[in-house]
């Protein structure tokens, strides 16, 4: 078995030291911004993937949800500022059903 070596072990950088390096430390104006893109995308690309699986087309869900094809595309690129009730709305129509849970 190979034997880690420590002293370039110690050179390696974090995944959260290269974030602060180039978005900035937690809580600043850039990695917040960063955070707030890196959700949205997240959320999009949950969205079109479930809509793939359905064998949907972009234009076809946004018929259902009475949007255009265009507002479909921004949201799972992850550009567009959804409000939380538009979210549900369309994964309500994906079949993806969510539950609150509170925790104290």
């Amino acid at each position: 078995m190979r034997q880690i070596n420590p002293e370039k072990l110690a050179k390696l950088s974090t995944a959260n030291s290269m974030l602060d390096e180039k978005y900035g430390a937690p809580g600043t104006p850039s990695r917040e911004q960063f955070n707030e893109e890196s959700l949205a995308w997240f959320y999009g690309n949950m969205l079109r993937e479930r809509r793939k699986e359905l064998n949907l087309t972009q234009k076809q869900l946004a018929e259902k949800l009475g949007r255009e094809q265009s507002y479909i595309a921004r949201v799972e690129n992850g550009k567009a500022d959804i409000q939380l009730s538009s979210f549900f709305r369309i994964a309500a129509v994906l079949g993806i059903q969510f539950i609150p849970t509170f925790v104290n």
